[in-house]
């Protein structure tokens, strides 16, 4: 039975809607609209028929999937610049783009945020040794996509 459900095909008209549906829900990269219209089995002039009637209607804009996916992943997941990057790339985000949507990242926002990281990640490290220790936390601020300068320059001023 379930095999039938993937199987249903959409007219043109009911796919846009389906997709405006799917787009209203959150900020959607045209990737991620071109693979639910894989999904959907929509011949490809059909999908380029409907993304082009999302763009023209606002549904979709990369600009505006740039800019709110950089402030929620920095300011909630609180990652850094070099990993909100590679996950803008692997959704196929131009680099021009990705430079204008940094522009919601504050720099001293930034700052502040990975100092208050890398003030949290430290008690919680059990390390004895103070260069292993200081070695864990900068490892750890790294995979959060942190640069190494800024991630040095923080953790000079922390007491290990």
């Amino acid at each position: 039975m379930k095999a039938n459900a993937s199987e249903k095909s959409y007219t043109i008209k009911e796919a846009t809607i389906k997709l405006m549906q799917f787009c209203a829900y959150r900020d959607r990269s045209q990737k991620e609209v071109q693979e639910k219209l894989r999904e959907m089995r929509m011949i490809p002039e059909a999908c380029e028929q409907i993304t082009i009637q999302l763009m023209r209607e606002n549904f979709l804009n990369e600009e505006r999937f740039a800019r709110s996916f950089v402030r929620g992943k920095f300011r909630i997941k609180k990652w850094g610049r070099i990993k909100i990057k590679q996950e803008l790339k692997q959704r196929e985000i131009s680099a021009p783009l990705i430079k204008i949507a940094f522009t919601e990242i504050d720099p001293s926002e930034y700052y502040s945020t990975l100092n208050e990281l890398a003030e949290k990640k430290l008690p919680l490290i059990k390390e004895a040794n103070s260069y292993k220790k200081k070695q864990k936390l900068i490892s750890f601020l790294h995979q959060k996509g942190y640069e190494f300068p800024i991630i040095l320059e923080v953790t000079e001023q922390l007491k290990f």
